[in-house]
């Protein structure tokens, strides 16, 4: 997902959050309207929960032998599930989770036994349940429940799913995958589908003899079927215990490339036929972080194999079935020639995660999904440390910070926010929570305990939990209690502030020189999107807290743990014209709102790259996010960006990248919109003209994304000649007379399409339908929504929903188009309105759906708007995606509350900045 130095009074302008002067009490009256507006529009609380209920525990499985024969001509599958079951308690009927699925026969035979058919199948849809009645009471004790099924290979991407792939001669055909986390094993075969009901699992697929069958396990028996000659039924090893959620397998048409990890394990990347050369990239990267994890927890990987598949049509990044992990194409095909940088570093990290869950959620699972965040975050925190193992060079986590920390920020800073832990209950709700605060925000906590206890306790920490509750269930308190016992540190007190409780703290600190000493008066409050908090019983936080001064930057001269509303330190030894800087790499999660004598102190090391990279990156979002919350003025935060003219990170600039995004998005509602453009241009000139179009010797993977970023902003802004550069490298590009480098695709694209004609679109167009590779396929859609033209625009919309891109793809199309321009947003929400039915049939209330509502509304910026999403949805229900709604409303409001207190400020100084250039 930068000029001049900011005036010298700049931060004496800045409010602080001291004793309130009356601007405070202006912004906390201002703060109290707009939660007014909220609660007007019915956007302040989240809708009832549906009632719902666990499945009863009278009967659990203790193995599954399941057997399916997908017909991929049909797309129907037949399914026999033999399962070794124990009934805990007398009961007349059996209650498991089935969905789309049709009962033909049911049995259940008590060991030793004669077998008692089911009389009844009792479906409860809604509930995606059935209930299988008997004659007579099943006993206590072990038994054999026999099911036969038959079901739909659907093309909604969840369950038991068919995907779309064309092979090397043109012919289109359909492999037949899984997708079941987090409820839809229920959809391939009648089961408890809930993760604390964990079993082994012996499974059997019938199938094509010329196609690949794979599950979570090895093939053990591959043997003619009986009945057909073409067909054979592959048998897999016994799985380990497991929940039903990481069942998986694939039958299909593909190649591999394999290797074995220094610890023995074989690994295997699968592609589709003709590419197994793409795989060696993530192959390379799975071989080295196997053992790496394993070193790291101390336990070793359980399987004997690692599969990572290529599907064609998948909803979401991959996920980490054990043992065969499947992927969209772009998340694991590197082409050596033809894949960009950041495509590269996205598989890396993308491998890291899905595997670190093959001992974190796979080997211990959380007991309910309330607990899902404790799966995603740990992984999204964990696969960094994987990737900066592997690649050093990448200076991930400082990207972390810009992709994750101030990702999940943004999101909590909204009343419409929810805690890391939430209560889940019907499976409609646990979609919902897959979003920035269970993984990016959930990753950012854990940064901030790893560096709270220390890398050594942690690891010790990790190693008992995993140890204790391999093959079982946990809690989040079970992870606190390990990592209690490794540091010694009250670490369920401090992480229960910061899991249980939504948002987090805003940090305002002043400080007074005291002879040698420097005392700093801390003070916590609730930081909110909408301005000061207002309510009368503050939330409060544990705080770990690291100060560092600029006599050593880069080392903590103290670490305290906040946990009081205020608070007074001593810091010895610092003299008057050192600095003082909170939060060093920026690993605490809260905001810091520096008194104007300290943000001034710390301003020239913006300038003067004294302050770290990732310092850097946060103190200007810190600024950026009080300017959009009405603490300070936007103003100040243009004068601040203004600073990094001698920027040269490439994460720092790819966060006021961001920023500035934002901000032009904001003014796309203004008639002076060109002048924010004027003021990109004169930020990113510099760094663009040091930087030049090609790869200088010695430079590495940050100066490539870095290129790229420069570029593409200069073009979209329509600086002369990198538009003229761009133009030139497209045509001998389409013609074929110089190939553009993977890097320059992006910002090339971007530039001519949005500086150009219907001709340029028809050659994107003719681009995307000739590329063989999906990462490709995928550059030019998300760039299409540049094009600004009305007509051009809604050529790209209906583009959105052909054959032509894939369904999982349709959100970034749509999406670009939102946000691409004033116009382009206004076309999308109508085109969203006008194919409601069609897209929301397609994504049946998952993720996906969540994502295309968030990237096409957002952008809007009147309070009217904000009324007319809501009552679309309250017509249009989607279930799944009624907090994403909430927190879209909320921001549309919170958009134009920003667009009425600054626009006319913002508007005045670029007025002056063009009138008199502001010089180096």
């Amino acid at each position: 997902m930068w000029l001049a130095a900011a005036a010298p009074s700049l931060a004496r302008r800045l409010l602080f959050l001291g004793p309130p002067p009356p601007p405070l009490l202006l912004l906390l009256s201002r703060s109290s309207r707009r939660r007014r507006r909220l609660h007007s529009l019915g956007l302040a609380a989240m809708p009832e929960k549906r009632p719902f209920e666990r499945l009863p525990a009278d009967v659990s499985p203790i193995n599954y032998s399941l057997c399916l024969k997908p017909d991929l001509l049909d797309f129907t599958f037949e399914g026999k599930l033999e399962a070794a079951a124990q009934v805990r308690q007398a009961t007349n009927q059996i209650v498991m989770n089935c969905a789309d699925i049709d009962i033909i026969t049911a049995s259940y035979a008590p060991e030793g036994d004669e077998e008692i058919h089911a009389t009844g199948f009792n479906y409860q849809n809604e509930d995606e349940k059935v209930t299988l009645s008997f004659p007579s009471t099943l006993q206590t004790g072990t038994g054999t429940l026999k099911i036969d099924f038959v079901g739909e290979l659907n093309d909604k991407m969840k369950g038991f799913y068919r995907s779309k792939y064309t092979t090397p001669s043109g012919e289109v055909r359909y492999a037949a995958v899984t997708q079941f986390e987090a409820t839809d094993a229920r959809r391939a075969f009648p089961c408890w589908d809930e993760p604390a009901i964990k079993a082994t699992f012996d499974i059997s697929l019938v199938v094509p003899k010329d196609r690949v069958a794979l599950s979570n396990m090895n093939v053990i028996d591959r043997k003619p079927y009986p009945d057909d000659e073409n067909v054979v039924e592959v048998k897999f090893a016994r799985t380990p215990v497991m929940s039903t959620y990481l069942v998986a397998f694939v039958v299909g048409e593909y190649d591999f490339v394999e290797t074995r990890s220094k610890d023995g394990v074989c690994v295997r990347v699968y592609t589709p036929v003709g590419k197994a050369e793409q795989g060696k990239f993530a192959l390379e990267v799975a071989a080295k972080t196997l053992p790496f994890y394993k070193d790291y927890f101390n336990v070793p990987y359980p399987l004997p194999k690692i599969d990572l598949i290529a599907i064609a049509d998948f909803a979401a990044g991959a996920m980490e079935n054990w043992g065969l992990v499947t992927y969209r194409e772009t998340a694991l095909l590197i082409d050596p020639k033809n894949s960009c940088s950041s495509s590269r570093q996205w598989v890396a990290l993308v491998v890291g995660h899905e595997l670190a869950h093959q001992w974190f959620g796979n080997l211990v699972t959380m007991e309910w999904w309330t607990h899902l965040w404790l799966n995603e975050g740990f992984a999204s925190w964990i696969e960094y440390l994987c990737v900066d193992h592997c690649f050093p060079e990448y200076d991930i986590w400082t990207q972390f910070v810009s992709a994750d920390y101030t990702r999940a920020q943004e999101l909590d800073a909204l009343d419409n926010s929810h805690p890391i832990e939430v209560s889940v209950g019907h499976p409609s709700e646990v979609d919902e929570i897959f979003d920035a605060i269970s993984y990016s925000k959930g990753a950012s906590v854990i940064r901030m305990l790893h560096d709270y206890i220390g890398d050594k306790d942690f690891k010790k920490g990790m190693n008992m939990y995993l140890t204790k509750f391999q093959q079982k269930n946990a809690a989040t308190e079970d992870l606190w209690e390990s990592l209690e016992n490794a540091s010694g540190k009250p670490i369920a007190a401090v992480m229960n502030t910061w899991t249980k409780q939504m948002g987090f703290p805003l940090i305002y600190v002043e400080a007074e020189q005291v002879e040698d000493d420097r005392l700093l008066r801390l003070s916590q409050r609730k930081f909110c999107a909408s301005g000061p908090y207002v309510g009368e019983d503050c939330p409060q936080w544990m705080v770990p807290i690291t100060i560092s001064t600029s006599e050593d930057p880069n080392h903590a001269k103290l670490k305290i743990l906040m946990d009081k509303p205020e608070m007074n330190v001593v810091l010895k030894n610092v003299k008057p014209d050192q600095w003082v800087k909170l939060n060093l790499g920026t690993v605490g999660f809260y905001r810091t709102q520096y008194s104007s004598a300290m943000l001034e102190s710390l301003l020239p090391g913006i300038r003067d790259l004294s302050l770290p990279p990732v310092d850097r990156l946060g103190l200007q979002n810190d600024l950026f996010s009080l300017a959009r919350a009405g603490i300070i003025s936007t103003v100040e935060v243009l004068k601040v960006m203004e600073a990094f003219v001698n920027e040269p990170n490439y994460t720092v600039w790819s966060d006021l990248s961001c920023n500035l995004g934002i901000l032009s998005t904001l003014l796309s509602h203004t008639d002076f919109y060109e002048e924010i453009q004027e003021f990109v241009k004169d930020v990113f000139s510099p760094i663009g003209e040091r930087l030049g179009w090609d790869p200088k010797p010695g430079e590495g993977h940050l100066d490539a994304l870095l290129r790229g970023l420069v570029l593409g902003k200069l073009g979209k802004a329509g600086h002369k000649a990198t538009l003229e550069e761009a133009r030139r490298r497209f045509k001998d590009h389409v013609e074929g007379k110089q190939i553009l480098s993977a890097d320059l695709r992006s910002p090339v694209y971007l530039t001519v399409l949005k500086h150009g004609d219907g001709t340029t679109l028809d050659i994107m167009l003719k681009l995307h339908k000739q590329a063989d590779m999906q990462e490709e396929k995928n550059r030019i859609e998300r760039v299409l929504g540049a094009t600004l033209s009305p007509e051009l625009i809604q050529k790209v919309l209906t583009f959105a929903l052909s054959e032509e891109v894939r369904p999982q793809d349709t959100v970034s199309v749509i999406g670009g188009v939102a946000g691409g321009s004033k116009h382009g947003r206004k076309a999308a929400w109508k085109f969203i309105k006008d194919n409601w039915e069609e897209l929301y049939n397609r994504y049946q209330g998952g993720f996906l759906i969540s994502r295309l509502i968030k990237l096409s509304v957002e952008g809007f910026a009147v309070d009217k708007m904000a009324g007319e999403v809501k009552a679309f949805f309250e017509s249009h229900p989607a279930p799944s995606a009624e907090r994403t709604i909430q927190q879209c409303c909320e921001n549309i409001l919170l958009n134009a509350a920003w667009l009425k207190r600054d626009a006319e400020s913002i508007h005045q100084y670029l007025l002056q900045r063009k009138a008199s250039p502001p010089t180096a």
